[in-house]
């Protein structure tokens, strides 16, 4: 059973690439993006427990209504720092915990295509991560019982994961565990995979 981290910005300045898209609704539709990605994860029969670090009061009260985890971004130095606290936090509760992090922009996630990658990674000795859609990035990384995170999110994180020593996992059929949002052009890609239904509310699936 997995660990999961997820990390989220404080809403007022989440997904600020959306802003023409969204106007006012961009700190809800992150909120939602969130609630519907800890929703699918937590409904996934290969994960134990999430564990949300954020500094965000109101998304840290909606999720922990999920049943996350909730801890404040202590080391308040980035990304990846915020994972690897996150991370460290998990071990320290549960010592032989695979852990795993993932991005909190999934708002189209289903559960059963990340069990498939969860299965998958654990087959894989060390650290294994999931490419996003566009390719450079990455919406997924896994550390097996025992195993350091070392999480390299941001930017080109997808090479930076493979110098690092970690295999790719390169399932076929699990786009919904790929397609993370940070573009209005991603939302659209979301949408006609399914959004959640938090999203759904803010951005519903169009019809012909």
């Amino acid at each position: 059973m997995w660990s999961l981290v997820v990390p989220l910005k404080p809403l007022a300045v989440a997904k600020s690439r959306l802003a023409g898209a969204a106007g006012a609704v961009r700190p809800a539709l992150a909120l939602a993006f969130a609630l519907d990605t800890v929703g699918a994860v937590l409904a996934c029969a290969e994960v134990a427990d999430v564990t949300v670090v954020t500094d965000d009061p109101t998304a840290g009260a909606e999720v922990a209504r999920l049943g996350a985890f909730v801890v404040a971004d202590v080391p308040a130095a980035g990304l990846n720092a915020a994972l690897r606290y996150g991370a460290d936090l998990v071990r320290q509760r549960r010592p032989s915990a695979a852990v795993g992090a993932l991005n909190g922009d999934l708002p189209a996630l289903r559960s059963a295509e990340l069990g498939e990658v969860l299965r998958e990674a654990a087959r894989l000795p060390g650290r294994a991560f999931l490419a996003d859609t566009a390719g450079p990035g990455t919406t997924l990384l896994t550390a097996s019982p025992g195993v350091a995170l070392s999480p390299g999110f941001g930017g080109a994180s997808r090479e930076r994961h493979l110098a690092s020593g970690a295999r790719e996992i390169t399932l076929p059929g699990v786009p919904s565990v790929r397609q993370d949002v940070d573009t209005a052009a991603d939302l659209d890609a979301a949408r006609e995979l399914g959004l959640g239904p938090r999203t759904s509310l803010l951005f519903p699936t169009r019809t012909a």
